[in-house]
C-alpha cells in the first residue's frame, strides 16, 4: 500500500484522477486522454507511478476507453470481484497504491483474449523515446 496520506494523494491528483482512482469512478467514454492514444511507451499508476501496460498490448476496442490484451506481469495488477450496477464485474486495481485501474472482461483479442478496459485518469504515459 502507498504510504501517502489521503489529504496528499488528493493535493497530486485531479479531482476526476482522484474520483477513479481512489473512489471507484469512472470517466466518460470517448473523453479521456489515452483512449485513441497510439504513442509508443509504458502506462503507469497515476497514484503511485507503477508501471502497469505497454503500449504493444493496447488496442481499440471500441468501447471509448484505453483498452489492453496483457499487463506488464501479472504484479503489476490486482483483481477483485465488483457488485456495483446490480452485475458482476472483475476490477481491475494497482497492485502498488490499490487504486482503481478499471476493469477486465474475457472479450478481448488473442493471445489472452481479455480486454483490459481502464480509465484514462488512472493513467500516466511515459513515452518511448527509442528509434526503433
Amino acid at each position: 500500500m502507498n504510504d501517502k496520506s489521503d489529504t496528499k494523494e488528493q493535493d497530486s491528483l485531479s479531482e476526476l484522477e482522484h474520483e477513479v482512482l481512489r473512489n471507484q469512478g469512472t470517466e466518460r467514454a470517448f473523453t479521456g486522454e489515452y483512449w485513441d492514444c497510439k504513442t509508443d511507451g509504458v502506462y503507469s499508476c497515476r497514484g503511485c507511478g507503477k508501471p502497469l501496460f505497454s503500449s504493444k498490448t493496447k488496442y481499440d476496442s471500441g468501447t471509448g476507453w484505453p483498452s489492453f490484451y496483457e499487463p506488464l506481469d501479472e504484479e503489476s495488477i490486482g483483481t477483485q470481484e465488483d457488485r456495483s450496477l446490480d452485475r458482476i464485474r472483475t476490477e481491475v486495481h494497482c497492485s502498488s497504491c490499490k487504486g482503481h485501474l478499471g476493469h477486465v472482461f474475457s472479450d478481448g483479442p488473442e493471445p489472452t483474449g481479455l480486454r483490459f478496459c481502464i480509465n484514462s485518469a488512472s493513467l500516466k504515459l511515459a513515452e518511448d523515446e527509442s528509434d526503433d
